[in-house]
């Protein structure tokens, strides 16, 4: 009998990315295809669809291995219900998408949001491969993150589980307003945006750094003025792994996992932010919570969403 097979779609803004899982979590094809959001709701909804279905033909797969569809994407829904209610970078307004897409492709039909999803892909085919538990963070332009806990996406009484960038961790005197609305979150320090305005204020102050030669600061200019050992560009890197690391302890006694996954474009920074968090980590965890426990890279890049997406229909 032939095994069954998954589909993950990924939405962005621009592409949506679409992919082939086994019940290993191994990636077996993508696809990707223009999302078309100036051609509004009903045009997005039928190219997932159509994408889902194109994928499989060009395979060597059939359509009735397919046991379900999986779709990861940014927003707020009602998880449970497959409904979209709001989505930052999408005309997907009070979209009831589960529905939309099972009537479509005769299928069963998952979806969750993409911070949810990339977490679910690294601990079902990534970096948390052969672990019980596990919580992912993603340092992106956000902070975005998942808990994985005996191979189970926690989503929380209202999806809000794993919202671990909107941690307070930042101490009043510190902290400023978070996108959120919230103040101190982690997502103010240890994201991409964070370090760059740590960057622009630094500079804005006339603090003496290389930094200050740059038209347009990215957070990778930070992390490597920061390795060639501009003073100032080491401070707001060293700030960024510090709340990160005390954010991973404070989550080390609620969840206890065995590995946290570390993720996104910041990520990239590599040891030089990967020790400096796993000794506030250390620091500050709980003896018992830190024991056995390991702090690694992401594995799977621009392809966690898809395979997280895809995994929905087994460990959601």
């Amino acid at each position: 009998m032939s095994e069954n097979l998954y589909i993950g779609a990924d939405i962005g803004g621009t592409t949506i990315k679409v992919g082939i899982c086994n019940e290993r979590g191994d990636l077996l094809q993508t696809f990707e295809g223009p999302t078309e959001t100036d051609q509004g709701t009903d045009r997005i909804l039928s190219n997932i669809a159509d994408y889902a279905r194109k994928i499989v033909s060009e395979s060597s797969h059939t359509w009735e291995q397919v046991a379900g569809v999986g779709v990861g994407i940014a927003g707020f829904m009602d998880i449970p219900k497959g409904f979209i209610k709001f989505s930052p970078n999408l005309p997907l307004n009070n979209v009831p998408l589960k529905d939309y897409l099972e009537a479509a492709l005769n299928k069963k039909v998952r979806i969750n949001n993409d911070a949810n999803v990339a977490a679910l892909g690294e601990a079902w085919g990534g970096a948390g491969r052969g672990v019980s538990s596990c919580v992912c963070y993603t340092l992106g332009t956000g902070v975005g993150g998942g808990i994985v806990v005996e191979g189970r996406l926690i989503e929380g009484f209202s999806g809000m589980g794993g919202e671990i960038g909107h941690m307070s961790v930042v101490p009043d005197l510190e902290a400023i307003q978070c996108g959120c609305g919230k103040m101190g979150c982690l997502e103010t320090v240890s994201s991409a945006t964070g370090i760059i305005r740590m960057a622009k204020d630094a500079v804005d102050r006339g603090d003496r750094t290389a930094l200050s030669v740059f038209e347009t600061l990215t957070a990778k200019d930070v992390i490597d003025a920061a390795k060639s050992g501009d003073e100032v560009a080491q401070r707001i890197v060293s700030r960024a792994a510090f709340y990160l690391g005390k954010s991973l302890a404070a989550v080390a006694v609620v969840v206890n996992p065995q590995r946290f996954i570390l993720g996104g474009g910041v990520s990239a920074a590599g040891e030089f932010l990967f020790a400096q968090v796993r000794e506030v980590f250390h620091k500050y965890a709980q003896d018992k919570a830190q024991e056995g426990v390991d702090i690694v890279a992401a594995e799977l890049g621009n392809n966690a969403g898809v395979v997280g997406a895809a995994g929905l229909l087994l460990h959601a």
